[in-house]
């Protein structure tokens, strides 16, 4: 089987052919570093994102919370972290990186707070 994705690694977003089989990666073609060889295995075999989404937060200036992914995640985890996102509400005063979802689905992976945010 043939897959074709762009390299996100760097600026040039070269066009890759990856060409997998048995769950295994054969070759990748058209990637100008070897940045673009990782990459695309990752892709193919491990896809991981970081996710960003926000949370409810009382006695604030806004009433929602930037978030992020202390790391990436599995992709096919995405869903799972964002209902335990939205399972929660939190209070001001929160501070930049401070965790608000320890290890979130058993993952390893925090859920921090993006940005500072005082009590009204």
């Amino acid at each position: 089987m043939k897959q074709e994705l762009i390299c996100i690694t760097c600026p040039i977003g070269c066009h890759l052919t990856v060409e997998i089989e048995n769950g295994k990666v054969l070759s990748v073609s058209g990637n100008t570093c070897p940045r673009g060889v990782v990459y695309a295995q990752n892709e193919c075999l491990h896809p991981v994102r970081v996710l960003t989404s926000t949370v409810v937060i009382n006695h604030a200036l806004y009433p929602r919370l930037p978030v992020v992914t202390s790391q990436p995640i599995p992709k096919e985890k995405m869903f799972d972290v964002m209902r335990e996102i939205n399972k929660i509400t939190i209070e001001a005063p929160v501070t930049r990186n401070e965790i608000i979802i320890k290890n979130v689905c058993n993952l390893g992976v925090d859920i921090i707070a993006s940005r500072s945010m005082g009590r009204i």
